[in-house]
């Protein structure tokens, strides 16, 4: 077995760091620490779970299935790969993640200093950005991305330093219970979309570690999980210190947009001329990040369609809906991406922890079918009731499962199916025995 090179961990874990902390994430931990209060440091543990852990363990399962999504989703079905596959894609890229970069851009980058400039203006350039360096895949893009991560960082954890040293206010309002702070927290990491992108970028870090001489599967899974756990070291010390900063803020409008809750603290600690770097390094970071997607979306649906979809025609297409959704304010697609993600982030996330857990164990694929229709049943109900289509009987049975306070309503029904087809796998492989 290849020893373990400090270098190469370092490496990836910067990398791994890179793939999950996005610009657009910035916005969300003041939010949550802003709505819990002096709740805060459950609304910390409870976003940790779905924006940290959850999309390490998503790297893990596919390293645990293979080199790719499509290997981890074949437990289910080679169709279910492309559906979700499919799915998850619309989701980090054209329809949430991609107009969130956009948007984000728009409110912190361009607003505050050009007022007079519409969002249906702001975001025409943006795209026009996007769609040219996407088209010639710049490596004006990897100095721009390699720089501006250092800077960013830099500036932020200045920030927190700042601001955990010398809060803003210390007298914490006492706004939810315990269970509603790890409940908004947990939700609220949806939002980083980041379980999604961890299955579908886990192939770049698999990569990766081949690359540099790592083969086996227990090889490349050491690598990643020290990676991973300073990626994570990272992200917590971040998304830990921001959540910290909107408890901290002094703010009392919960009504304000998140992109200008992050503003207001950025200017009461570091002042009008580091509010002014911290917009344009957000701005410029949203737009590395758009450009990447936006050219992962392109190169997935070229392989699906086998090139029937060219990668140029698929980068038009996805820049042409996410302008179209990006007219909405950052609070505003945040909204929309809701029902989505209560949807389909727990489907992925189901895969993703049973395949962790049992994978080496359990091989065949009855289990995991039935923790994902579980979580699945589970999951559409959250999704017809946050557009009112479900009846009474229907919402006091959801709201009656069992850690409901916690955003967990699915988690015990995709144990107890994975149960059961776990049995019913073993009858009818006992019965063909026999045979």
């Amino acid at each position: 077995m290849k020893n373990i090179n400090i270098r190469t961990i370092i490496t990836l874990g910067f990398a791994l760091f890179a793939m999950f902390f996005g610009a657009g994430n910035l916005i969300l931990p003041p939010f949550i620490g802003l709505e819990t209060g002096d709740q805060w440091l459950y609304g910390i543990i409870g976003f940790g779970i779905t924006g940290i852990i959850g999309p390490f363990l998503g790297l893990l399962a596919v390293i645990f299935s293979g080199e790719s999504f499509f290997d981890l989703g074949k437990k289910i079905h080679p169709l279910f790969s492309v559906v979700m596959g499919t799915i998850i894609m619309l989701c980090i890229g054209p329809i949430i993640a991609i107009p969130r970069t956009s948007s984000l851009t728009y409110e912190i980058g361009i607003q505050p200093f050009f007022p007079y400039i519409n969002s249906y203006v702001g975001s025409f350039v943006f795209f026009a950005v996007v769609i040219a360096l996407s088209f010639s895949k710049s490596k004006i893009v990897d100095i721009i991305g390699n720089f501006l991560t250092p800077v960013l960082l830099l500036i932020l954890f200045y920030l927190l330093y700042v601001g955990i040293i010398n809060p803003v206010s210390t007298d914490y309002e006492s706004l939810v219970s315990k269970s509603a702070a790890f409940g908004f927290g947990f939700v609220e990491g949806y939002q980083t979309l980041d379980v999604l992108a961890s299955v579908i970028f886990a192939g770049i870090i698999i990569g990766a570690t081949q690359t540099k001489g790592y083969h086996t599967i227990k090889e490349r899974t050491r690598v990643s999980i020290f990676a991973g756990l300073l990626a994570i070291f990272f992200l917590l010390i971040i998304y830990g210190g921001l959540v910290y900063l909107g408890a901290s803020s002094g703010v009392t409008n919960h009504s304000i947009f998140r992109t200008e809750l992050l503003i207001s603290i950025a200017h009461t600690l570091l002042g009008s001329s580091s509010t002014i770097l911290l917009s344009i390094c957000i701005a410029l970071a949203c737009l590395t990040t758009a450009i990447a997607l936006t050219g992962a979306v392109a190169s997935f649906f070229e392989q699906i369609t086998r090139g029937f979809l060219p990668y140029k025609i698929g980068v038009l297409l996805c820049s042409f809906v996410a302008y179209m959704f990006s007219i909405m304010s950052v609070d505003e697609i945040i909204e929309f991406a809701v029902p989505i993600l209560v949807f389909v982030y727990p489907i992925v996330l189901t895969l993703v922890l049973f395949v962790v857990l049992f994978s080496r164990t359990i091989k065949g694929k009855l289990p995991y079918i039935g923790a994902v229709i579980g979580t699945a049943m589970v999951a559409a109900l959250g999704f017809l009731q946050h557009f009112n289509l479900l009846n009474e009987p229907l919402i006091a049975l959801r709201e009656s499962l069992p850690l409901y306070a916690y955003e967990l309503e699915w988690l015990l029904p995709a144990i107890g199916f994975f149960v059961v087809f776990c049995l019913v796998e073993y009858m009818l492989k006992s019965r063909n025995i026999s045979r």
